[in-house]
């Protein structure tokens, strides 16, 4: 099939044509993310091939139909930048990665516990600069910790049972609770239970209307002061005014995200030498207690490696009329309902 890939980096490049060696496919790689301006680019294509921040609304869908696309392969397991209605209406498969490796993700949010409550990342700049003192860098031990997960699919259980590793109490919030858990890993909860009893909150949790704006107002009322937070999964997830002025109450004490809101303006672009317009993340890059790392979560060579050929057999299933019904996005937003 002839491919164009949007939205990509050099480590795109590197790990796609290594899945394809052997030029099954034809890839036409672009740095632009794929929106109205740029869905003239697609144009001769079979496929397009896209990550998280390209918004494939309704207009993209239909552009792509006019086109004659027949695929959309996403890059992600993820597909809340899809607008589902439109991709599931028209002639165009939806293909996805179900997953990869949970613990990739699991591992970086509890690297950022680790950082922020350890202040590791201050200690390596004080060091650098030859300022040996460790005033205002004491932590807190994690044993005996009550840790909240929301979401325990396949992420949220490897970082619940990594947790549990390091002799915290974990509870859970999940509409579907993993039944493997329950024997010693995590205690199910109601959502209110974990907001009230944990000192640690980690979201694992999809974008969805439901959990849309899932951390706000009112949810952060019902936290521990000083309660820390974790966010790997999606931005939209936490609502940012209200967590920025729950910062400066001290009712967050920490604050660690990979994924932001509108990330896809800032995310995977060098901006070191512009001015960033972005007022809200301005904001919490000046709370000494922020740890915000750009959506690196899931990059390890082994996940990379997994999305890449997942990737490219998603493309030779469908030339084949074979496909894994796991990544079918309208399928599994079907089964979802």
């Amino acid at each position: 099939m002839k491919v164009a890939v949007f939205s990509t980096r050099p480590y795109d490049i590197e790990f796609l044509d290594k899945a394809n060696s052997e030029k099954k496919h034809e890839l036409v790689y672009f740095e632009t993310s794929l929106k109205p301006k740029t869905l003239r680019l697609a144009e001769d294509f079979d496929a397009v091939c896209v990550f998280v921040n390209d918004a494939l609304t309704k207009e993209v869908i239909d552009g792509l139909v006019k086109l004659n696309i027949k695929l959309i392969v996403l890059r992600c397991t993820g597909f809340n930048n899809v607008d589902i209605e439109s991709a599931c209406n028209s002639s165009i498969k939806v293909l996805r990665v179900a997953g990869y490796s949970p613990t990739t993700v699991a591992e970086h949010a509890v690297a950022l516990i680790l950082t922020l409550n350890r202040k590791t990342h201050k200690a390596y700049n004080r060091v650098r600069e030859g300022n040996f003192s460790i005033d205002r860098l004491s932590g807190f031990e994690l044993r005996g910790k009550t840790v909240g997960v929301i979401g325990t699919g396949r992420i949220g259980a490897a970082f619940a049972r990594i947790m549990k590793g390091f002799g915290c109490n974990v509870v859970a919030y999940d509409n579907y609770p993993d039944e493997s858990l329950k024997n010693g890993v995590v205690k199910y909860c109601s959502l209110e239970e974990v907001f009230n009893l944990s000192d640690i909150i980690s979201l694992h949790c999809p974008l969805t209307p439901a959990t849309n704006r899932l951390i706000n107002k009112k949810s952060l009322q019902l936290m521990k002061r000083g309660v820390m937070l974790i966010n790997t999964s999606r931005g939209k997830l936490i609502d940012t005014d209200a967590v920025i002025d729950a910062l400066k109450e001290g009712r967050i004490g920490y604050l660690g995200i990979d994924v932001y809101e509108q990330e896809e303006k800032l995310f995977f672009k060098d901006l070191s030498e512009m001015v960033i317009l972005d007022d809200k993340i301005s904001r919490l890059m000046t709370f000494p207690n922020v740890l915000i790392t750009a959506h690196q979560a899931y990059f390890t060579d082994l996940v990379l490696t997994q999305i890449a050929q997942t990737t490219i057999q998603n493309l030779t299933d469908f030339e084949n009329g074979n496909i894994n019904t796991d990544n079918q996005v309208c399928i599994n937003m079907m089964r979802r309902n």
